[in-house]
Order: structure tokens, then sequence, then C-alpha cells
């Protein structure tokens, strides 16, 4: 994006008033802006692009600036921020996607997918009370008394659903 795109979004808003203003700014601390966002995050592009996300956010706030000096540290202070912002970003996907692998495949183990593929298939053959039973309590890990809540029967029935399906599903792909 570049500086007229910047110009395009804010003056679509009316935030700012004076372009020459902004055009100069730009002209004198984007260069030195986009360095520190390099050494920062170590890819030039994303550096640019967080230099410009950098400006279009201080550009609604020109007017406020009392001490036009400053600006070089409150633009360096917010290219910072989005820097720390998108590497916390990222921090948190990483966990996330490391928790959901960890939880698909315990310790690390391939699933098969023939017996996944057979299991799917035995299931779907299982009479509708009995998959649903089987689905709420081991699937959505659910009590058996929030099944019976769900299924609206006794929780006996519950049991007795699961274990005649479990049965079913023993004999049909095995151990």
């Amino acid at each position: 994006m570049g500086l007229g795109a910047i110009d395009a979004r804010l003056g679509a808003r009316g935030e700012w008033a004076d372009e020459g203003r902004l055009a100069e700014l730009y002209a004198a601390h984007a260069a030195g802006a986009v360095r520190l966002a390099y050494l920062l995050t170590g890819d030039r592009a994303f550096a640019e692009d967080l230099v410009q996300e950098a400006f279009v956010r201080i550009a609604g706030r020109l007017g406020h600036l009392r001490d036009p000096a400053a600006f070089q540290g409150y633009l360096r202070q917010t290219v910072i921020n989005l820097s720390k912002m998108h590497f916390r970003k990222q921090q948190t996907e990483r966990s996330y996607l490391e928790r959901e692998a960890n939880l698909r495949a315990p310790g690390g183990v391939e699933r098969d997918l023939s017996v996944s593929d057979a299991m799917r298939a035995a299931l779907l053959r299982l009479p509708e009370r009995q998959r649903a039973a089987i689905v709420l309590r081991f699937y959505e890990d659910l009590s058996d008394t929030a099944t019976a809540r769900i299924m609206r029967c006794p929780t006996g029935t519950v049991r007795s659903l699961v274990s005649r399906g479990m049965e079913t599903l023993r004999r049909e792909v095995g151990p």
C-alpha cells in the first residue's frame, strides 16, 4: 500500500485535512521506520506493510501532536507495538496449532486412515439412536446425564444404547 492508498483510506473517512503534512512526514520518516521494522521482523515486505499500517494509525492523530518533533518517536513506538502485536499473534497461533496437533495424534502416532474409514462406516451402519448416544458420549465427551438430557431419555437407556452400539462396533471393526 503506497502513500496514495493511505491518502485514499484516510481521505474517505475525513480524518485529516492537510495532505501535504502527511506526505512530508512520510517522505521524511518512512525509510527509517522501514529499517526499524525490518530489524524487528527480518522481512522487508512485512516491514513495509508494518510502516504503512503505522502511518495509517498515526494519520488520524496528527492534529493532536503538540510538538512536531515528537512524530518520529510516536512513529517508532507505533512500529514497535505493531511488531509486538504481530509476534504475539504468531505465538498464539503456534501454541494453538501445537495443542491441536497433540489432541489429534497423541504421542505423535499417525492414524491409520483405513481403520478410521472402517470405523466411520461401521458407525454409520448403527441404528440412529445408538449412533447418537456414542457420538454424544465419546466424540462430544458428554456425561451419561447430559447425553440423556439431549436425547430426552433416561440415563439407563443411554448406557444401554452405548453398550449395544460399542458391542456392534467391536464385532465389525475389531479391537
